[in-house]
């Protein structure tokens, strides 16, 4: 595979009236072309931030380390994503190479201008196709993710949609340029569970079609298990785990994702009660010294695990975990 994104030591923190505030954390991570990354975790634990750090869409009051890279490899070259600065410069990547689906899709589109214009008005900025190219193939987008009479819904405004009927219109615009990278924020937390089955088999066919990688943002374990090849689960800006879907989900090695996996429902037993991490994720403003899961781990070490942060440590293959029992685990092999 075809490496399309390196992720080098991404810090970022934002200037706020109660003081600065780290909300991402030296987080390293690397997509290839065709590869689906699921990102995991509560919210507040700043997947969305960092995902939008991919594309700088950030607010004003954002400060990156100096040591944070962003690379994005196209067929052109690598575009070094952190040195652009104007938003002309930024027009390559955010609705260009890069498009992102949004958690709230009536915030994605302007209220005043129907559907099919804004996917026309996108499609003739980053591609070299005419109006009525553009038209027709925005309303062959509609169609393929499940929008019935997609050439009147062209013609319609947002507040004229429902909600799941506005996320699915949202979809069809992020995947009409034909991204090199599609970031995914919760993008079938609206939709009931037939329409989500055919947008993850969307997505699943574009990654086949044209190559592209895709950031898939959510909490839910169940979606990324049958739709990412890799994932990382991220707690309070730093990157906890990291591997393939099979070695995570199947023998999770940090005690958040143990967590996590143990949160969810049992179809096999409707009695068994559901077992929630306890406590509650810290505010970005109060994080905890050590490693910033000591507050709420159920295998608290002491002293080091509440003042030492604990470095990756290799489980097997590319499955990595950031814990010190996964440390002392390696040290006993």
């Amino acid at each position: 595979m075809t490496r399309l994104l390196d992720v080098e030591n991404l810090t970022l923190q934002f200037d706020t009236d109660e003081g600065r505030i780290t909300a991402v954390d030296n987080v390293s991570f690397s997509l290839e072309a065709g590869e689906v990354m699921g990102l995991v975790g509560e919210s507040g634990s700043g997947k969305s931030v960092t995902a939008k750090s991919l594309m700088k869409l950030n607010p004003r009051n954002a400060i990156y380390s100096e040591n944070t890279r962003v690379t994005l490899h196209l067929d052109s070259g690598p575009v070094d994503i952190m040195s652009l600065q104007t938003s002309t410069d930024l027009q390559v990547v955010r609705g260009g190479a890069i498009s992102m689906i949004f958690q709230e899709p009536m915030a994605s589109f302007a209220p005043a201008i129907s559907i099919g214009d804004q996917m026309v008005e996108q499609l003739m900025i980053h591609t070299d196709m005419n109006a009525k190219q553009s038209k027709e193939l925005s309303e062959e987008m509609l169609a393929r993710v499940g929008i019935s009479d997609a050439s009147t819904r062209y013609k319609q405004f947002a507040f004229e949609l429902s909600g799941g009927m506005r996320q699915r219109a949202m979809i069809a615009m992020a995947l009409s340029t034909k991204p090199k990278l599609l970031i995914a924020d919760e993008p079938t937390t609206a939709l009931d569970v037939t329409i989500q089955a055919q947008v993850i088999d969307l997505m699943k066919d574009l990654v086949t079609e044209f190559g592209m990688g895709i950031i898939f943002i959510t909490h839910d374990l169940g979606v990324i298990a049958q739709t990412a090849d890799t994932v990382a689960v991220m707690y309070l800006g730093r990157l906890v785990e990291q591997g393939t879907v099979r070695d995570v989900i199947r023998a999770p090695g940090h005690p958040y994702t143990q967590g996590l996996i143990a949160a969810l429902p049992s179809l096999d037993d409707l009695d068994t009660p559901l077992t929630p991490i306890p406590g509650d994720i810290p505010s970005p403003l109060e994080r905890p010294p050590g490693c910033v899961f000591n507050t709420r781990c159920p295998v608290n070490m002491g002293d080091r695990c509440s003042n030492i942060v604990p470095e990756f440590s290799n489980i097997k293959g590319s499955h990595n975990v950031a814990c010190h029992l996964a440390e002392e685990g390696n040290k006993g092999t």
